[in-house]
């Protein structure tokens, strides 16, 4: 008996199966995606395989961790303070909530647990892009107090996220205008194009605006909107399928750098 046991575990929504000692020490992982087992050290490579037989799936390169990239290291050195990428959908309503809950009992529901809702659905579409190369960050904070609801990176570019609560109501969409069944418009693509805007200006790459609406009845456009995307939340992995604007090391930089939250300071 070789003592080892396989625990799983997902780091940055993928799945890896680790190879622990007794002790709860790891001495191996295994990345099924990447077809690769990293062993942390040799002495145990025959026990480690051993005990991996029954996961592994196709063809595997067994070796050392890879070097880590400049934009690994670069989130290795943030403060855990700094660091966006652990925040969840709607992160800031969750804190906003805890802190003051509201009364017991309402006529009308809390808004802001719709709006969390809609953050909290659009978020999860948004974070099972993750295998695709794509990044998902969450609840990034803006100066003033304002907030981009998601920021989605990838091949096919940078991606200014903005979810809104339609569940089983008619949208109608009117530049720079939303209407939600009967309530009063609202210009919430001129506050969209200038979230992207800002985002453009700390990234120092285009950042192209998305209206993500949960569930909507129906939606209506007047005329195409300019220079934004509108999607029903169920439709956002269309965006995986877009390519060609960044390749994977553009990729890793532009999210190294937008998930420190430092950046967000200047605009």
């Amino acid at each position: 008996m070789s003592g080892l046991r396989v625990v799983p575990a997902w780091r940055h929504g993928q799945e890896r199966l680790y190879v622990c000692l007794t002790d709860g020490r790891n001495i191996a992982w295994y990345d099924r995606e990447a077809g690769r087992v990293n062993l942390l050290s040799e002495e145990r490579r025959d026990d480690v395989l051993e005990t991996l037989r029954p996961f592994l799936t196709g063809p595997v390169t067994i070796g050392p961790p890879p070097v880590p990239t400049p934009a690994e290291l670069a989130r290795l050195s943030l403060h855990p303070d700094d660091d966006l990428a652990p925040n969840r959908p709607g992160e800031a309503l969750l804190v906003a909530l805890d802190r003051d809950p509201g009364p017991a009992h309402r006529l009308r529901p809390d808004p802001r647990r719709r709006a969390l809702t809609a953050e909290q659905t659009v978020g999860d579409a948004l974070d099972r892009l993750d295998g695709a190369g794509w990044h998902a960050l969450h609840s990034v904070p803006l100066p003033g107090g304002d907030r981009l609801h998601h920021l989605l990176i990838g091949p096919g570019g940078l991606f200014c996220v903005h979810s809104l609560y339609a569940r089983k109501q008619k949208v109608l969409v009117a530049d720079p205008m939303i209407t939600l069944g009967r309530r009063d418009p609202r210009p919430l693509l001129r506050r969209l194009r200038a979230d992207a805007d800002r985002a453009s200006y700390a990234l120092t790459a285009e950042v192209r605006p998305v209206l993500a609406l949960t569930e909507p009845a129906d939606v209506t456009l007047t005329a195409p909107p300019r220079e934004v995307h509108i999607l029903r939340d169920r439709d956002l992995d269309t965006l995986s399928r877009l390519g060609g604007v960044l390749k994977p090391a553009d990729v890793e930089a532009l999210h190294a750098m937008a998930r420190d939250r430092n950046t967000w300071g200047r605009v």
